[in-house]
């Protein structure tokens, strides 16, 4: 069910667009050692985002991978950007999914544990019915993928049909996929 980054048509000298979509993050992710502490190396993709073909590519592919959508959730925060684009991109609405305390009263709301503690998640209970839609997931990095499930969890108790998430970029070794199996995951590229 779960896939990386696999269509695409041949192109100039043997490469696909997803060989190119790869290399466009390869190049534009920018790696900060020791953030947010020592021993992390963390990836930033503000630069992917800020080049008009990276934003682009990164949508075409992304906006592939939610085939069949009636509505794009993007997850706080820069999921709100990619899924803005691709619902453009494939001519449907966007659902911001927010982090608690962002949203007036009444809410749906999804908790989840975190390393040290819990958090929630928020959408509006009023104003958007899910009900008979397909939600797919739009967010920019899948790591241990707690954010991913409860995001999952909270579309579904509010009537949505949750067919597939997308991701930029998946931390493999922190195991985000088999947490959110088997639910159809696309990650364009895989570290």
């Amino acid at each position: 069910m779960g896939r990386g980054l696999e269509h695409g048509s041949l192109g100039v000298a043997g490469v696909t667009s997803a060989d190119a979509v790869t290399a466009l993050i390869d190049r534009l992710t920018r790696k900060v050692p020791d953030f947010p502490e020592p021993g992390v190396q963390f990836k930033d993709l503000t630069p992917l985002f800020a080049d008009a073909e990276g934003l682009s590519r990164v949508t075409d592919a992304l906006g592939e991978a939610a085939a069949g959508a009636t509505l794009i959730a993007g997850i706080d925060a820069r999921g709100f950007l990619l899924g803005a684009a691709v619902a453009i991109r494939l001519g449907v609405g966007v659902l911001a999914v927010r982090k608690a305390g962002k949203l007036p009263p009444p809410v749906h709301a999804q908790t989840y544990q975190l390393e040290y503690g819990t958090a929630a998640l928020e959408i509006p209970a009023d104003g958007v019915d899910l009900t008979g839609h397909r939600v797919a997931i739009i967010d920019d990095v899948l790591a241990t993928g707690g954010t991913l499930a409860a995001t999952i969890k909270l579309l579904r108790n509010a009537g949505a049909d949750v067919i597939s998430a997308g991701v930029v970029l998946e931390l493999a070794d922190l195991g985000g996929r088999a947490v959110v199996a088997p639910l159809p995951l696309t990650a364009l590229r895989v570290i």
